[in-house]
C-alpha cells in the first residue's frame, strides 16, 4: 500500500465517523442500518478492519451518500476564481461538486418584465441568494420580494424572470443546475446565464 492509499484509507474512515457523528447516530444505530455488526463497525471507523468494497457500499447507502463521494480523495484545488464576462455583467463559478452546476454573480439595474410574454419556463432547478439591493422574483403569477440576504428556490418550469426593485442596482448569486443553465443561454455559445429582464 502507498502512502496515498494509507492518507486516503485513513481518510475514508474519518469521513464515515464524521457522517455517522453529524446524522446524529451512535456505532449500534449505524451497524443496523448498515447491516453489520457494532464491532465490525468500530474496527472499520478505527483502523482495526480491512475496508472491503462490499462494506464501503452498504456504508455509504446507510449514510445516504455515494460510494464515489464517500472514497473521494482530498482536492488541492479549494478556491477557484471567477471567470469574467464584462460584456454581461456575470462572474461565473463552476461548482465542481456537481458536474454542470453553475454559480453566477450577477448585477442588475432592469426591472422585472411588465409582460407575462416575457417570463420563461423550462427544465431545472435555480437558487438564488440576494448579496445587495432588492431583487423582484416574477414566478408564475406571483411577485417575490428578495431583499438582501434572502434567498430564494424555485423549479424552474414556472414561468419566470428577476429584476431590480425600481431600477435601483441588485446584486445577487444565481446556482443554475444544468437543464436550468441550458434554459437561459439564448444559444449563447460562451455558456452565459442571462435572464428575460435584460
Amino acid at each position: 500500500m502507498t502512502q496515498d492509499d494509507g492518507e486516503l484509507d485513513s481518510l475514508v474512515r474519518k469521513r464515515i465517523r464524521a457522517l455517522r457523528v453529524a446524522q446524529g447516530w451512535s456505532l449500534e444505530e449505524l451497524a443496523e442500518r448498515a447491516h453489520l455488526s457494532q464491532s465490525t463497525l468500530s474496527r472499520i471507523e478505527t483502523g482495526q478492519r480491512r475496508l472491503a468494497l462490499d462494506q464501503l457500499v452498504t456504508l455509504a447507502r446507510a449514510l445516504d451518500t455515494s460510494l464515489d463521494q464517500l472514497v473521494e480523495t482530498a482536492t488541492d484545488d479549494v478556491v477557484s476564481n471567477p471567470m469574467v464576462d464584462s460584456a454581461h455583467g456575470q462572474m461565473r463559478w463552476p461548482i465542481k461538486a456537481e458536474p454542470g452546476m453553475t454559480v453566477v454573480r450577477q448585477r442588475m439595474t432592469n426591472p422585472p418584465p411588465d409582460s407575462p410574454s416575457r417570463l420563461r419556463a423550462h427544465t431545472g432547478r435555480e437558487w438564488l441568494v440576494v448579496l445587495s439591493g432588492t431583487a423582484i422574483l416574477l414566478l408564475g403569477n406571483r411577485r417575490f420580494r428578495i431583499e438582501t440576504n434572502q434567498s430564494a428556490e424555485f423549479p424552474t418550469m414556472l414561468p419566470h424572470a428577476i429584476g431590480a426593485e425600481g431600477g435601483r442596482p441588485c446584486e445577487f448569486l444565481g446556482i443554475f443546475d444544468r437543464d436550468a443553465r441550458r434554459g437561459h443561454q439564448r444559444g449563447d455559445d460562451a455558456g452565459n446565464v442571462t435572464y428575460p429582464s435584460q
